[in-house]
């Protein structure tokens, strides 16, 4: 992995997909000409509470329709990224940077679907593009369970999965 920012946000996701995270950047990263920025990771129940006032409550545009505890960032089961060309961010969906014929958005999300991971950008509504996560099988309200009876790896504030 080559971003140390990313790097520093992937070390705070859930156990079950730290090093696999890490692993898929690291091997994308490898083959390609472009870096994978994680801009968010693990995210709390009151900074998600905080975002899903943006655009109701708060001003600006309306950027996420999960509630606290509702969204795989609070457990440290997603992330959101961008791509880094020459140090500058890129939310570009169709950049074949590296030439190679795919799209290098594309090659992101399907090394990761490849690793089991779900993509925001297959959703039926608000798709969320930048957006990868892995459920082991659980919804949200299975992990607010756990949270809320504090099910957690012991040591941690990580939930059992």
């Amino acid at each position: 992995m080559k971003d140390s920012v990313s790097l520093q946000r992937a070390q705070l996701l859930h156990p079950a997909i730290r090093q696999q995270v890490i692993d898929t950047i690291t091997e994308i990263e490898s083959k390609s000409q472009f870096v994978v920025r994680i801009v968010q990771g693990l995210r709390t129940v009151e900074e998600q509470d905080d975002l899903y006032a943006q655009g109701r409550t708060k001003p600006g545009p309306i950027v996420t329709k999960a509630k606290g505890g509702s969204s795989f960032h609070n457990y440290g089961l997603a992330i959101d990224f961008a791509l880094l060309y020459d140090g500058k961010l890129s939310w570009d969906l169709n950049t074949d940077f590296d030439h190679d014929n795919v799209k290098d958005w594309q090659e992101v999300v399907d090394a990761f679907k490849a690793k089991g991971f779900s993509w925001g950008g297959e959703w039926k509504s608000l798709k969320d593009y930048p957006h990868l996560e892995k459920t082991f099988g659980l919804n949200w309200h299975d992990c607010f369970y756990k949270y809320a009876h504090s099910d957690f790896i012991d040591g941690t504030k990580y939930i059992r999965l």
